[in-house]
């Protein structure tokens, strides 16, 4: 097998002209068609998929004291994002305010005051936002929904055999504590107002968008994870509904079309139904029309066993 050169291993990933110099190449090594002078310092293997941790931790390795922000840190940590802020080509990196912003090709920098806990290592060489930071760095680019299901993300139970972790990203306190740390930021204001609407127990974005359209719609609020049979450990549960007249609603994602999640479902909504329960299943095909299909069915259901 053919041992790759110091220029093949580097190209695997951004690097710097120090990187450069430390395996022993020279300006003129680096004059080739596969390699990009993406900005002062900083080299990109041309055509290929780069990884937008590795392009953070080289931008990071060029800009001591600076950080990933804003929807550069959102994507750093998987978070859902709206899909008017789900491009990455540029990058954003925020410094304290006292030093000097960012200025660099490929960047959008930031100047900004950054309390206590506010920047993670998030990996090796690589500084972020902290994800309840990032909801607020974000309030002036997410509109009010958005922020709302962005924030229902972070304050909600992992499942730690799925994700990883225990422990969600953070409370409703500690954002409501977050809040008043920067009472002059921009955006804060839109955050109290989303926190004010934001619940745990939202599972996915989608949830949310649904809670969301029935509230605007006149329906009450449906309580969230609703389990069957409280004192029974197995016991199937809902995504959301209504416990006083019986209606449980269930957003079936992607993951619910493998055979195996498809059975569970079939069995879990036999269980609800065996107890007197309605069950309403939501897909994404019902949010293209604002769940309309969903809220005329809740809506005779109401009709029927209201009160």
């Amino acid at each position: 097998m053919t041992t790759p050169t110091a220029l093949e291993l580097l190209l695997s990933k951004p690097f710097t002209s120090v990187d450069a110099r430390r395996h022993g190449l020279d300006y003129f090594d680096l004059l080739r068609h596969d390699v990009r002078h993406a900005s002062r310092g900083l080299y990109m293997p041309e055509g290929a998929e780069t990884a937008l941790v590795d392009r953070v931790r080289t931008h990071l390795e060029l800009t001591p004291g600076a950080w990933a922000s804003h929807r550069t840190a959102a994507s750093l940590y998987g978070l859902w994002l709206p899909h008017h802020l789900d491009d990455h080509s540029m990058l954003h990196l925020s410094k304290p305010a006292h030093l000097p912003r960012v200025r660099r090709e490929g960047v959008v920098g930031h100047r900004v005051r950054a309390l206590a806990g506010e920047v993670l290592e998030h990996g090796p060489g690589v500084l972020a936002s902290s994800p309840a930071r990032t909801w607020l760095e974000l309030a002036n680019e997410l509109g009010p929904v958005s922020l709302v299901a962005f924030g229902d993300q972070l304050i909600r139970q992992p499942r730690p055999d799925f994700e990883g972790r225990s422990e969600p990203y953070t409370t409703r306190s500690a954002l409501a504590e977050m809040l008043r740390g920067h009472p002059k930021m921009k955006g804060v204001a839109k955050c109290r107002a989303a926190l004010e609407d934001m619940r745990v127990g939202a599972d996915s974005v989608p949830e949310t968008l649904l809670r969301l359209c029935l509230l605007a719609h006149g329906f009450p609020e449906p309580e969230l994870q609703i389990v069957l049979k409280p004192s029974d450990r197995f016991s199937p549960s809902a995504d959301m509904g209504y416990p006083g007249i019986k209606v449980a609603i269930q957003y079936d994602g992607g993951h619910h079309l493998a055979d195996d999640q498809r059975r569970r479902d079939v069995r879990r909504d036999a269980a609800f139904r065996a107890a007197g329960w309605s069950v309403i299943v939501v897909t994404a095909e019902d949010a293209r029309d604002d769940f309309a299909c969903v809220r005329a069915e809740l809506r005779a259901i109401f009709a029927t066993r209201a009160d």
